[in-house]
């Protein structure tokens, strides 16, 4: 029960943030990514916004000779029949990315796309 409490609350607070323009929830940890599906799951417009952070976060900017800060925004593409479970669309990006042999710093993103259920289990059904 405190588990889907701290979720919970998690979850609202990345709505909240996002809705007031303030900064993203900090992703610190690749466990902590769950959160912002759960947020996703549960929102009503389907959306949850984050900041990747810590030590993966300095390891890929490092990489790709970049300071911009790498944002996590994942969005509902639909909604399974099944409570709590949904296809997620995460997209993270990154400005001023330089890839290897490239000239220039360019702006990336990577999408993802997941079919996802509060408890971490795919769907049962994708109906």
């Amino acid at each position: 029960m405190l588990k889907l409490i701290t979720t919970l609350a998690a979850a609202s607070i990345a709505q909240v943030a996002f809705a007031q323009g303030a900064p993203r929830l900090l992703v610190e940890e690749p466990r902590l990514l769950r959160t912002l599906l759960v947020a996703a799951v549960d929102s009503p417009t389907g959306e949850a916004h984050g900041q990747m952070s810590g030590d993966i976060a300095k390891m890929m900017s490092d990489r790709f000779r970049t300071t911009g800060p790498i944002l996590i925004d994942i969005t509902t593409e639909r909604r399974y029949a099944q409570p709590g479970c949904s296809r997620l669309k995460i997209r993270f990006a990154q400005d001023g990315v330089v890839m290897p042999g490239a000239s220039a710093p360019q702006n990336k993103t990577v999408d993802i796309g997941l079919n996802y259920c509060r408890d971490g289990l795919p769907p049962k059904s994708l109906s």
